[in-house]
């Protein structure tokens, strides 16, 4: 379909993921606020945080480690499997559940075992199985509301887990950075939205360059669990392949392997985020990089983060790369919202 006649995407996107997307802004603005208000009892001191949770509700968790890498002075780990990590256990450990529908197999996993090895749990979900058991057990249940992906409720996952981090008294307030995100995030639109033409939405043009590519997204320090959203995004919204790769990490091994098979090269696409908050050293590397897989005849690209904080640049960032994959989605006359072969998988597992 022609990206210039956005009156017809509704026709591609029948359950409407692109008000989701418009909604993102606000989104994470209202889980902040929402966040600061929700009934938390007093808790013992937490030494570590684990998040458990499982793709659109477990990414949240990934930007919000990697945005405060540098500011929380207790370790915080993303867990996605069954369980949890073995340093796991007593009233130091602070679990959060974070699933979206409540009913996620490897959270509600995670959630027993937090029980039994004595952790100090709070459950993040919209209800489900997970509302009913931390309810029967007496811990904290941050509910949202949320029609829809758990991959479109990311303002949600992140917003509503950086309150409780400010809550429990381990990181300042962060409210004037969060309506500066907002903000930007505001202004970005102006430029991607659908009703803006291919030639003026740089957003538009990008997913162009992604049709019948394999895409691989390169992000570091603060950008790489964005890069990791954006490849989440690629899968999701548009049902095509995607990788992503962490910088500087990638320089140390994924930057060999550029030589073959030679007949796929053509075909690659390397997306490279870029930030002026980042390190000054990744700073030079992502461009570094990029000269050399243009130069080994890989097509290259990049997406400049908008704002002056990590916060607004990583959250620009990921709006970009939302409205980027949707438009993939509409190029590939595909519904952005369905997910048959996940629901497939998870069908098969209830066997």
């Amino acid at each position: 379909m022609d990206l210039n006649e956005y009156s017809r995407f509704a026709s591609i996107d029948t359950e409407n993921m692109l008000g989701h997307i418009d909604g993102l802004p606000q989104q994470l603005l209202h889980a902040w606020k929402s966040g600061m208000t929700q009934a938390l009892p007093a808790m013992q001191t937490v030494d570590r945080i684990v998040v458990a949770g499982m793709g659109g509700s477990a990414i949240g968790a990934d930007l919000l480690a990697a945005y405060l890498a540098e500011k929380l002075q207790i370790p915080m780990n993303v867990h996605r499997d069954y369980g949890l990590p073995g340093y796991a256990r007593g009233t130091g450990t602070l679990v959060v559940i974070s699933s979206h529908s409540g009913n996620t197999e490897e959270s509600l996993s995670a959630f027993e075992q937090a029980c039994e090895n004595r952790c100090q749990v709070v459950a993040v979900c919209t209800g489900g199985k997970l509302e009913q058991k931390a309810t029967e057990k007496g811990f904290p249940v941050w509910l949202f509301q949320h029609n829809g992906q758990p991959r479109a409720a990311v303002g949600y996952s992140f917003g509503l887990l950086l309150a409780l981090i400010v809550r429990l008294g381990l990181l300042s307030d962060v409210s004037e950075e969060i309506e500066d995100a907002v903000r930007v995030m505001t202004v970005l639109q102006t430029k991607i939205k659908a009703d803006v033409p291919v030639l003026s939405n740089p957003a538009k043009r990008l997913a162009g360059q992604l049709i019948g590519r394999h895409v691989t997204v390169f992000g570091s320090n603060f950008m790489a669990p964005v890069a990791r959203r954006w490849k989440c995004q690629i899968n999701e919204v548009a049902k095509a392949i995607a990788s992503f790769e962490f910088l500087p990490e990638a320089d140390h091994n994924t930057l060999a392997g550029i030589n073959h098979p030679q007949q796929q090269m053509g075909h690659e696409l390397a997306l490279f985020l870029r930030a002026s908050a980042d390190h000054p050293r990744n700073i030079i590397r992502v461009d570094k990089t990029r000269e050399i897989l243009m130069l080994e005849g890989i097509g290259t690209d990049f997406f400049n983060a908008r704002g002056e904080t990590k916060l607004a640049q990583m959250w620009s960032t990921v709006l970009f790369g939302d409205y980027m994959a949707y438009y993939l989605a509409i190029c590939y006359d595909t519904d952005p919202t369905p997910i048959p072969a996940i629901i497939t998988l998870k069908e098969s597992m209830s066997d």
